[in-house]
């Protein structure tokens, strides 16, 4: 019997293979997303410089990272104390769940939409990307952005005496939304896939 993975791969006709090959236009899309990535690099690093630089006491860092943490219409801090290092860490933080949502789009998406990477037998493979496919890919980043929402949540409920009850009713009321939205999405994912595999098994 014939490998099937050694058999001729046939040639499309002309249309379905220009309409195939329209999936590369999704490249500068990824690349744009790469670029994107290193500005948040450099804002990642020009923070972390700045909080080391305003623990050692340097004015200028202290009045930057004051400035980056000021809630509008508050009054600004004088000096560094335990709420504003936490500020100032979430926010690193933030910057690191964003940055991994953008690994997460970027290797999954071109993995799922584009071409495939080969990575199999890579040791640095990610685990999410051996099983990964579009509904998967859209599970994960909503869990990705429920995590992004808990951060700025929590900044927010660290201020809390800054802001307007309003808006943290309204905060805390987006943030609700998000989770049933990635619950939701991660229900409907198991049902298809529960049906897909009873649909194999018949």
């Amino acid at each position: 019997m014939s490998d099937p993975q050694h058999q001729p791969v046939p040639k499309l006709r002309p249309l379905p293979a220009f309409i195939f090959m329209s999936r590369w236009l999704q490249l500068p899309l990824y690349l744009g997303l790469i670029l994107a990535q290193c500005v948040y690099v450099f804002h990642f690093w020009v923070e972390l410089k700045d909080l080391i630089g305003a623990a050692l006491g340097n004015e200028a860092a202290l009045a930057h990272i004051f400035q980056a943490i000021a809630v509008p219409g508050s009054e600004v801090p004088t000096k560094l104390n335990e709420t504003t290092i936490m500020l100032v860490v979430l926010g690193l933080i933030d910057v690191v769940m964003i940055s991994n949502l953008l690994i997460m789009v970027i290797i999954g998406g071109y993995e799922t939409f584009v071409s495939r990477m080969h990575l199999d037998t890579h040791p640095d493979q990610p685990e999410w990307l051996s099983h990964v496919n579009a509904s998967v890919l859209k599970t994960k980043l909503a869990m990705a952005i429920v995590g992004i929402s808990s951060i700025h949540l929590l900044k927010t409920f660290i201020n809390a005496a800054s802001y307007d009850a309003k808006v943290l009713i309204a905060q805390t009321a987006i943030h609700a939304v998000f989770l049933l939205s990635a619950l939701a999405i991660a229900y409907t994912d198991r049902i298809t896939t529960g049906t897909q595999n009873e649909s194999q098994s018949h």
